[in-house]
């Protein structure tokens, strides 16, 4: 398994190849990449494939990879909600899973590589929705970990984070082995996360996302990001 620690970005659209290169200016080493799913916002990704993975690697980046697969039920946002999971959705959770792996080795992401399944904020007090919710999860995890990659999961702490930590402390199986957790707005840290138990996720299982929606400029070249602390798995890259 290859992990690394440090600061990652994430951004919408894959940068190209020469913006990734001048970023190497930049105190981060990690770049998060939307790679599929049907719930994704930036559906066109003119800059990724596997010769840009091969290039960015090359330059010294790890990668995370993001797929924005079926959306929870009770998903908050707006825009997610023509694309909620369905009446099936251990089945709909298994699919993905497949799609997601098919994409990912694609681009040239080796089985041991983290898929991260991007679930947006959502009510999970409502138990049916919530129950449906961890029903797709799980599913999409126990495909994803059959494969031989690494489930992760990126949701806000307050909802998805802490509806995961609630199952685990639940004895529940089929759970992400890798956690990436939205908390905005506070000192970065890795283990100081309310929701989190220290012991859970750990050593080297956990993503931080400490801000959002940043303008920052390195190397000349602007970019619209999400800021990240990490310990983690990153893709290996072939």
């Amino acid at each position: 398994m290859l992990t690394f620690k440090g600061r990652a970005f994430d951004t919408c659209r894959a940068p190209s190849a020469d913006t990734m290169r001048r970023w190497r200016a930049s105190p981060y080493r990690a770049v998060g990449v939307y790679f599929g799913g049907r719930g994704r916002a930036c559906r066109s990704q003119p800059q990724l494939s596997h010769r840009w993975m091969r290039t960015v690697r090359d330059q010294g980046w790890r990668v995370l990879p993001l797929y924005v697969g079926s959306q929870s039920t009770c998903v908050f946002a707006r825009h997610k909600k023509n694309v909620r999971i369905g009446r099936h959705p251990w089945k709909q959770g298994t699919a993905e899973a497949r799609d997601a792996v098919k994409r990912a080795a694609a681009l040239g992401m080796q089985p041991g590589s983290p898929l991260f399944l991007d679930m947006e904020a959502y009510a999970y007090g409502n138990k049916r929705c919530a129950r449906t919710t961890l029903l797709f999860v799980r599913g999409w995890n126990r495909e994803v970990s059959r494969q031989g990659y690494l489930p992760g999961f990126y949701s806000s702490a307050e909802s998805g984070v802490r509806h995961m930590e609630r199952s685990r402390r639940a004895g529940v199986r089929d759970l992400p082995s890798v956690v990436w957790f939205a908390r905005w707005g506070v000192r970065n840290g890795l283990h100081s996360e309310p929701v989190l138990r220290k012991t859970a996720w750990a050593p080297a299982r956990r993503i931080h996302q400490y801000a959002g929606n940043v303008r920052e400029r390195h190397g000349g070249r602007t970019l619209l990001i999400d800021r990240n602390l990490m310990h983690a798995p990153v893709a290996r890259i072939d």
